[in-house]
């Protein structure tokens, strides 16, 4: 497992995330909120798990990495999230999902 690239997974994901507030279907889906939710719970077990080599990472992804922990902390969940594709407005195909793709790839980082 290499501490640089998951930190440049969290700064990826967390601009998949930012970006899809901008989206009017994504920004107030139910998978909006899981995926926020399984994005803050990954971050802080893998500062937990990784402390030691978080403090030893180069300089541009220690900063990386405080920047996305401070963002990703800040992220609003939507108020009245609903399942989009349920409702009939998402129309990507069945089984994909912006936000569940790419929490999927930074799962497999």
């Amino acid at each position: 497992m290499d501490i640089g690239n998951q930190v440049r997974g969290y700064a990826f994901f967390l601009s998949v995330l930012k970006g899809q507030q901008a989206d009017p279907f994504c920004r107030s889906c139910n998978s909006f909120v899981k995926t926020l939710a399984a994005l803050r719970d990954s971050r802080q077990a893998f500062e937990r798990e990784n402390a030691g080599a978080i403090g030893a990472l180069p300089a541009d992804l220690a900063r990386l990495f405080a920047e996305a922990s401070a963002a990703i902390a800040a992220l609003q969940a939507p108020e009245q999230p609903a399942g989009q594709k349920k409702a009939g407005n998402c129309k990507l195909p069945e089984g994909v999902c912006f936000l569940k793709t790419s929490l999927a790839l930074l799962q497999k980082i």
